[in-house]
């Protein structure tokens, strides 16, 4: 009797939540706002990237302050 092969479907990606942290992508583009913030000055782009790390982790923790993710939903809604 031949085998068959199970397929797994295609991973979705998980919603972010305030204890995940946030992808590359995101900080990456954060840290780029800082650079244009300080209107191209030079600076210290790690710096720049732990900023923009340290902003993403504080405003993704805002909404499970305030009441958790349905509060927040609310919130923006309105």
């Amino acid at each position: 009797m031949p085998k068959t092969m199970h397929v797994a479907p295609p991973a979705q990606p998980k919603p972010r939540t305030a204890e995940t942290h946030p992808t590359p992508e995101e900080i990456r583009l954060r840290a780029y706002e800082i650079y244009l913030e300080r209107r191209g000055a030079p600076g210290d782009e790690l710096q720049d990237w732990l900023q923009a790390e340290r902003d993403l982790l504080h405003k993704s923790a805002e909404p499970a302050r305030r009441g958790g993710p349905a509060r927040a939903a609310k919130a923006q809604a309105a």
